[in-house]
């Protein structure tokens, strides 16, 4: 199969250079805008939209007028490549698989893109990439470049350039020799998985939530359009940045971890987005403990739980492994033991006690739910491809049968669970 894969540098541009990089990506992010514009206009007026050639007929117009001769200055290629990626947003948009394309904002994704390995040479040895009308730059090189270059993009984020090249190569995956496991997200636990182990948050976002505060509310004090007002919002970037930094670091490792020693791994289909919801409600209905769920929601966004899973995914299927997604229904709340299979959610009791009513099991919510998430779920998707497995009905317990249990030996493959 072929595989593609980035490899993203840090790079060292001198002072002329820098100042190009940045004048490149607001010229990509004008073309962008404008074009955007245009679309919006033209389909407001006549249900129409333009494609990406006569697009291009508009840029050229662009470039040739007086009013932004400026945009000559850039590379074209770069300048095409933002028309390009506004009709990926346009047809993503009709197809139902992201939201209608927005106003690029300064200082936000500033970057622009080479999509012909041609134009670009890359030196490894040497440590140092040529780009048009850019030239020689060095890069801090951590790692070799493997495959045959496909594209370029360079960006400008956390007051740092960096350079990202794609890459193409044929591999062969290699099945992994490894059990299957179900994993449990959470906030206390970051992720449980079935065999026992944990992995602890990193919460980076509250780590330095207290330098942010200040570093905003020095911001906000700053007079609009100054020098002064500039640096501060610099400074605050760079805290996001390294916020972002730190929590990508941490997600690598763990995922790196897991696919290396499990072939299977089933995990939850959560919906962040829902249980990230604000509890504030309206002026009518005006809702319950909405600063206990704030604190909630920032904890929950601080995990990157949709990140984690997009990378369990691509690796796994780069080592030959599978990803089994599965319903989270329940998982928490029913017992492990083989011969009891009872659901209430009366079983748990504290975030992390779980003791069942039924047979008297005791274990930890999170390791019950992760073995939950394999059994019920990822097993039952394996064998017969039915995620919607039901559970066992609700009966009531006897005090002959309640007793201290142990979650029973785990078979070869291993469950996860967030909550």
């Amino acid at each position: 199969m072929k595989q593609r894969q980035a490899f993203k540098f840090e790079l060292m541009p001198n002072g002329e250079q820098s100042r190009k990089i940045r004048s490149f990506a607001g010229c990509g992010r004008f073309v962008f805008n404008n074009a955007l514009a245009l679309q919006k206009k033209l389909y407001e007026a006549e249900k129409k939209k333009l494609g990406y050639g006569l697009l291009c007929k508009r840029l050229t117009e662009w470039r040739n007028s007086k009013e932004t001769s400026w945009l000559a200055n850039a590379p074209s290629q770069a300048l095409q490549q933002s028309l390009k990626d506004l009709e990926r947003a346009y047809t993503n948009f009709f197809a139902k698989r992201a939201q209608f394309p927005r106003f690029k904002k300064k200082g936000q994704s500033d970057s622009f893109r080479f999509p012909d390995p041609k134009q670009f040479k890359l030196d490894e040895r040497n440590a140092r990439i040529f780009l048009p009308k850019l030239g020689w730059m060095r890069y801090r090189k951590s790692r070799e470049t493997l495959g045959e270059l496909r594209n370029i993009t360079v960006s400008f984020c956390g007051g740092k350039y960096f350079v990202s090249i794609q890459t193409e190569r044929e591999v062969t995956p290699v099945m992994c020799q490894g059990s299957a496991v179900g994993i449990d997200m959470g906030i206390k636990r970051f992720a449980t998985l079935s065999n026992g182990t944990h992995f602890d948050p990193l919460n980076s976002f509250r780590k330095f939530e207290a330098a942010l505060r200040k570093a905003q509310r020095s911001l906000s004090r700053k007079e609009k359009s100054s020098n002064n007002r500039r640096k501060a919002k610099e400074k605050v970037r760079r805290i996001h940045a390294r916020i972002r930094n730190a929590r990508g670091d941490y997600l690598h490792k763990i995922t790196h971890i897991i696919c290396k020693n499990h072939a299977v791994v089933c995990i939850e289909d959560l919906q962040v987005k829902n249980l990230s919801k604000s509890a504030k409600g309206t002026l009518e209905e005006p809702g319950n403990r909405v600063r206990a769920k704030s604190g909630l929601n920032k904890s929950i966004l601080d995990q990157g739980w949709y990140e984690f899973r997009r990378e369990l995914k691509y690796k796994l299927e780069w080592r030959g492994g599978q990803l089994v997604v599965v319903h989270p229904h329940y998982t928490s709340q029913t017992c492990p033991q083989p011969d009891c299979r009872y659901q209430s959610s009366a079983n748990r009791l504290t975030q992390e006690k779980f003791k069942c009513i039924r047979c008297g099991f005791i274990g930890h919510a999170d390791e019950v739910a992760a073995y939950n998430v394999l059994e019920r779920a990822g097993h039952a998707q394996l064998a017969c491809g039915d995620v919607g497995m039901s559970l066992s009905m609700k009966q009531e317990p006897t005090e002959a049968n309640l007793r201290k249990g142990s979650i029973p030996p785990l078979s070869t493959a291993v469950g996860i669970s967030f909550l």
